[in-house]
């Protein structure tokens, strides 16, 4: 098996993405997959085409795409991508889209294939908080998701693909609200590993309810 794993570059201001830089401490092979890792980048339209041309040379069977969601507090497994670009700041050419939609064709939205209650069960099974995330906003952190699901849809790979949102690591929040969260690259990409070998492991996701109540 072979899983694809990909990470934004920096954006933003900022002088580190935890994604990628999580992503680039996985080790190389995980739960008997090989994994491999693909620095794209934080451009609306760009990061996606970066990623259809990566699976089409690799051939992965799973495809998890993660990116940074500075304020949450710990890793979260998004259920969901939605048809929509509206950029709050640019992407890293310029580009801020208002109220686009990503695929002319494409459904308001697509649900991850990937089996998010199992690895998020398994990254709190070894210590680590995670949890399911119903909003993967609206930047290119949704956007790539969104292609990502379209193309698996509309090329029939039957391939398994979803996205995850990481916290900021600690020296990005010097300067910012002392309540801002933050956690360790290391942690950050052993949950992610976590994830990955449940993701393996499990051909259909687990039956436990991780619902929200906001």
């Amino acid at each position: 098996m072979k899983v694809l794993v990909t990470g934004f570059d920096t954006f933003g201001g900022e002088k580190v993405n935890p994604a990628f830089e999580a992503v680039k401490l996985l080790p190389s092979e995980i739960a008997g997959a090989e994994i491999i890792k693909l620095e794209v980048p934080t451009v609306f339209g760009e990061s996606g085409e970066k990623v259809a041309a990566a699976i089409k040379s690799e051939q992965p069977d799973l495809v998890i795409c993660v990116g940074q969601a500075g304020g949450r507090a710990s890793v979260s497994f998004e259920r969901v991508a939605i048809n929509l670009n509206e950029a709050r700041i640019a992407d890293n050419k310029g580009n801020q889209p208002l109220g686009q939609a990503i695929q002319a064709d494409g459904k308001n939205a697509y649900f991850t294939s990937l089996p998010i209650k199992a690895m998020v069960q398994n990254a709190n099974d070894h210590g680590l908080p995670a949890y399911i995330s119903y909003t993967a906003g609206t930047f290119v952190c949704n956007e790539i998701m969104y292609n990502l699901l379209y193309t698996i849809e509309k090329e029939g790979l039957g391939i398994k693909g979803g996205f995850i949102h990481v916290p900021f690591e600690p020296s990005q929040t010097i300067g910012k609200a002392v309540d801002v969260p933050s956690m360790p690259i290391e942690t950050i990409s052993k949950t992610i590993e976590y994830g990955i070998a449940a993701a393996v492991t499990n051909k259909d996701d687990i039956e436990i309810n991780l619902g929200t109540t906001h």
